[in-house]
């Protein structure tokens, strides 16, 4: 148990050749859930979106794909993600793609600056929460969307055994945080067996 914890506490803090190996899983594994999440938003052309937890840059690649002329950033707490998201990136890098390290708590971006924000299997780990929200709301342009896609929606899971500092919420859990965050119209999506996205709108 004590090797798999290790690995799976890399999800949270990817780090050394295991958080290395465990961002290649991530950016192949989240692809599903990502690209079903990102068909419900509509994403329109020339967007400036910010995917926050970017770890191993493939929903980087993603939303630019989806938006021609879009400026697409990524912000992680991980120096290994940080490199990882820059090294898959490296092409269209601080062109198209900017990739900082940083946290969801204290995002360095000015008010109203994205179109769409993006949390990929990653609200789990961020730090007082409802902080983090307002947060985003900050960053977030009237109108704009933020959508939290996540995988593990039953706060009994087992996963927040084995994960270190991890806390699942449910997707109804999400969604008044949402609202009580500022967030208008927000809408719980769901696919079997367990996927959600919840999205919501700064009014």
């Amino acid at each position: 148990m004590g090797l798999i914890k290790q690995l799976f506490t890399n999800c949270a803090y990817p780090q050394g050749r295991m958080g290395r190996a465990m961002l290649k899983f991530m950016n192949l594994c989240h692809a599903p859930l990502t690209n079903w999440g990102l068909k419900l938003v509509n994403i329109q052309d020339g967007w400036t979106m910010l995917d926050i937890g970017c770890g191993g840059g493939a929903t980087l690649q993603r939303l630019l794909k989806r938006s021609k002329d879009a400026q697409v950033y990524g912000i992680d707490i991980s120096e290994e993600s940080v490199a990882k998201a820059k090294k898959v990136n490296e092409e269209v890098l601080d062109k198209q793609v900017f990739v900082t390290q940083g946290s969801a708590e204290k995002l360095p971006y000015e008010d109203g600056k994205f179109d769409l924000v993006t949390a990929v299997e990653t609200v789990y780990f961020w730090p007082n929460l409802p902080n983090c929200l307002q947060e985003v709301r900050r960053v977030l342009k009237s109108g704009g969307k933020f959508a939290i896609m996540v995988e593990v929606v039953d706060g009994d899971s087992m996963w927040t055994n084995v994960v270190e500092g991890m806390t699942a919420y449910s997707p109804e859990e999400l969604k008044t945080m949402l609202d009580d965050a500022g967030f208008t119209q927000t809408e719980i999506h769901r696919m079997k067996p367990s996927k959600a996205t919840i999205i919501g709108i700064k009014g």
